[in-house]
């Protein structure tokens, strides 16, 4: 058996009813075994998002030898069932707290802050800006907080003040902005119109 790409299904559960949702899990399983394909049972997750406020309703947990899990992660970022960004935060930032660590030695080599600003851009603000427009905006002001103080961190040990992620996020949503503006075949393009104002 050959093992394929990652990929992903996602299923929707409307009126209580899962028979559509389960009957496409199984047409995985079965297309996989169809064309020599395994499941990798250790790294297939379900995770089931409730928008209910009582989560009364209880999901029969999908079998395929995997288990049913709280949050799970995707191209690098961590979603929760809760859809909430405590997980992927918290992960990102002792990340980021380890990288310091080398900062802390490039400022005892004696580099340049120059040299030391383009570390922290490739090596901690990277780590805590990826995937920013998909999360920032949903995250708790302690969250933001915490983000804020590794920031605040890294400016003290190169001598320097540096943006805020807040910073970061507004100038990489504005630059997202513009290039669906300029680029007419965007599948987003009709969603956005130019103010008068500019």
């Amino acid at each position: 058996m050959n093992t394929g790409a990652p990929q992903t299904v996602l299923g929707l559960i409307t009126g209580n009813d899962e028979t559509s949702y389960r009957r496409e899990a199984e047409r995985l399983v079965e297309w996989c075994g169809d064309h020599n394909l395994a499941l990798n049972t250790t790294k297939t997750k379900e995770v089931i998002i409730d928008f209910h406020m009582a989560r009364h309703l209880s999901h029969s947990p999908l079998l395929i030898g995997g288990e049913e899990v709280s949050n799970f992660k995707f191209l690098g970022v961590t979603v929760a069932d809760d859809l909430s960004w405590r997980t992927n935060i918290t992960s990102d930032v002792g990340k980021a707290q380890q990288r310091l660590f080398y900062l802390r030695k490039l400022k005892r080599a004696k580099l340049p802050q120059g040299l030391m600003v383009n570390f922290h851009h490739c090596a901690v603000e990277s780590v805590l800006t990826y995937g920013l427009l998909v999360w920032f905006s949903s995250c708790t002001r302690a969250e933001k907080e915490t983000l804020h103080r590794v920031v605040k961190a890294a400016g003290r040990i190169i001598g320097k003040s540096l943006p805020e992620i807040s910073t970061v996020f507004t100038s990489r949503c504005l630059r997202r902005v513009n290039n669906i503006l300029q680029d007419q075949f965007h599948p987003a393009h009709h969603l956005f119109q130019r103010l008068p104002s500019g």
